[in-house]
């Protein structure tokens, strides 16, 4: 979970070593690491909570928590992609888009965390 906002912060970090340097440093590779690690520990996590809510008889309030999840899967498929273009040298975006993409994710989880207290419906 801690992922989601720590590999779009590393990228940031990523980003200003790689224009340092002008080369790839440990900081990609610590990114790259976290990235595959936290992608696979996602996955389980997925499979788990659709096995352990039983697919076809959640309430309404679960669909929608599983709605915004897969917002955070897609926010954090859109990171890959950026860790996979910094692996080639390519930093398509600035320190501030980065910035904001990071703060989205925090958005997301609030609204996940929202849902699954408020249990609007």
């Amino acid at each position: 979970m801690t992922s989601i906002f720590a590999v779009p912060r590393a990228l940031i970090y990523w980003k200003r070593e790689h224009d340092r340097l002008g080369e790839f440093g440990p900081l990609g590779d610590l990114t790259i690491r976290l990235y595959r690690f936290s992608a696979g520990l996602g996955v389980i996590a997925l499979a788990t909570g659709l096995w352990l809510g039983g697919l076809l008889a959640m309430p309404g309030w679960v669909w929608l928590k599983l709605g915004l999840v897969l917002l955070l899967v897609a926010h954090y498929a859109w990171t890959g992609a950026m860790v996979i273009a910094a692996r080639k040298g390519r930093f398509a975006y600035s320190d501030k888009f980065l910035r904001i993409f990071n703060e989205v994710s925090v958005l997301g989880v609030i609204a996940v965390l929202w849902v699954v207290i408020a249990k609007p419906f």
